[in-house]
């Protein structure tokens, strides 16, 4: 019996030894940034069957494929935390926008859109097979769609059930948290306590409330406040998106927001934000129509445009809106994709107006707006806000970077560049040649910060045992290259991309790997994409 022991011991101690000894990847001669924010160290780093196995002086082992880090930053793959790939995943699985910016994982589901059937939604990202991780959040505005349409009035007892069986379903179902778009139909029309019943049903879960806020402009704090309220009641943590002021008029204004957050935080509320580092936004143009214009869908909305007393009060709305940015036209809107007419894409509204033929007038641009919603809408960059806003944001130390983007096809549009170009512009402009923050931070609000907030166990960290997601870059060189004139550009110097342990990017080139996978906050449901 002892001699069986012993030989048994023998052979398991051998497998050990074996596994130490053997790897598919060995990352050599890096300066590893291991996402916790502390100082880098010289290590090499060894990968087998998707984990990190090893992290030290690795002398002895030998690799399939070994990678010279010489000068070079060895760090976690980064977790962008907001984005909208829903849809775009069939058009390019590689998701090459993101994996150039040394993205490996990104949260989708993002200001209240998303799938409402988040199983059906994970198992058909199964079946595609992307270059990148994902995890999604279960979207109001979907999930209020599917029980009420796009009505404007107060759920009913019996709708709100149905709503909240929703959310709970998906969370149930891999969901890791609940999210809002406030400003959006139909979240707009939502009443707080609608929104406190259901990210209860996202909390019995642990679900994270992620929150496109009712307003980013003359009315944050009442909407910081809100988001705020809706963490406490439903004892959940929050995730503020995109955090930002709009509009000159709100310039500076970051020095009274900021410390809501921290003063939140202070009495026990587990609150982060995210921002990208972009002084535009990106979204719909119907954000500049009146709320109430936009219910029950697109047949409705072409009515009411048609009627001349709804247009003389959306014009009133319109100029009055503009009139707070001082501006003398409607030059900050800039058209991002327009499905009636692609040769406006690019054009601001100013611009729009004149090739349409009409005066160089206030009026006739509004006038625009409301024939370019009777059209479809559009997609459009807006742009108003602060250089000086965005730093003082920006060096928040519970604050995030994410894109706020899709999956970009290329040449597709002229949409906001921060959908290339995100991390690569914080780590070039604002760590390399501003010295906003310093590289170790930057990482870790790129890496470990994300995968804690949603509860990504095995994620952002460089860890024996955690998933081998893996950037490797020269930060001398690493840049943004996408602009607004010129958006379809890829970042540069992110050399090597590892997404669980698979080469994604080699030399600077995406070689087609498509070895993500669909991530839950538990990590109890992790399976390959």
């Amino acid at each position: 019996m002892k001699f069986i022991l012993f030989i048994t011991a023998a052979l398991l101690l051998n497998c050990i030894v074996q596994a130490q000894t053997t790897a598919d990847i060995l990352i050599k001669n890096g300066r590893i940034l291991d996402g916790t924010g502390n100082s880098w160290f010289y290590a090499d780093v060894a990968v087998k069957d998707g984990k990190i196995v090893k992290i030290g002086s690795l002398q002895n082992i030998t690799a399939t494929k070994t990678i010279d880090a010489k000068g070079l930053v060895v760090a976690p793959g980064f977790i962008d935390v907001h984005t909208h790939i829903e849809g775009d995943e069939v058009e390019n699985p590689t998701a090459d926008n993101f994996i150039y910016d040394g993205v490996t994982t990104v949260v989708t589901g993002n200001c209240g859109s998303s799938s409402v059937d988040i199983k059906a939604y994970l198992q058909r990202l199964d079946s595609i097979k992307l270059s990148i991780n994902v995890a999604s959040l279960i979207g109001h505005n979907n999930v209020r769609r599917a029980v009420m349409g796009t009505a404007n009035r107060k759920a009913t007892a019996d709708e709100q059930t149905k709503m909240e069986a929703l959310v709970e379903k998906a969370m149930q179902d891999g969901a890791v948290g609940f999210s809002t778009g406030l400003i959006y139909i139909p979240g707009t029309y939502s009443s707080t306590e609608e929104v406190v019943g259901l990210a209860k049903a996202a909390a019995k879960y642990k679900g994270v409330y992620a929150s496109h806020m009712r307003d980013e402009g003359d009315s944050v704090v009442a909407a910081i406040n809100e988001a705020i309220h809706i963490g406490r009641e439903a004892k959940m943590p929050v995730e503020i998106s995109h955090f930002k002021l709009s509009g000159q008029q709100n310039w500076g204004r970051s020095s009274e927001t900021i410390p809501m957050i921290i003063k939140a935080r202070e009495e026990g509320i587990d609150v982060t934000i995210d921002q990208y580092p972009y002084t535009a936004s990106s979204t719909s143009l119907s954000t500049l129509i009146p709320d109430e214009i936009l219910a029950d869908g697109q047949d409705s909305i072409k009515a009411r445009l048609g009627r001349a007393d709804v247009r003389k009060y959306v014009t009133e709305y319109m100029l009055k809106k503009l009139k707070k940015r001082k501006l003398k036209h409607f030059s900050y809107p800039v058209v991002a994709y327009y499905k009636a007419d692609t040769t406006m894409n690019g054009k601001s509204i100013e611009q729009v107006n004149l090739l349409m033929g009409r005066k160089h007038k206030l009026k006739e641009e509004t006038e625009t707006v409301m024939d370019m919603m009777i059209k479809g809408g559009a997609g459009m960059v807006f742009h108003g806000m602060s250089e000086n806003d965005v730093k003082s944001i920006m060096q928040y130390p519970f604050n995030m970077f994410a894109s706020d983007a899709s999956i970009r096809v290329y040449n597709q549009g002229a949409p906001h560049p921060r959908g290339y170009g995100t991390n690569a512009r914080v780590l070039g402009k604002y760590v390399r040649e501003e010295g906003v923050l310093s590289l170790e931070e930057a990482v870790r609000r790129m890496s470990s910060l994300p995968a804690q907030k949603f509860g990504l166990r095995d994620r952002g960290l460089l860890r024996e045992g955690f998933a081998a997601d893996i950037v490797i870059f020269d930060e001398k060189e690493v840049s943004d290259v996408s602009t607004f004139e010129k958006p379809h550009a890829y970042s540069k110097g992110f050399l090597y991309v590892l997404v669980n342990g698979k080469a994604v990017v080699e030399e600077g080139k995406h070689i087609g790997t498509r070895s993500g996978q669909t991530l839950s906050s538990s990590s109890s449901s992790i399976r390959p994409i």
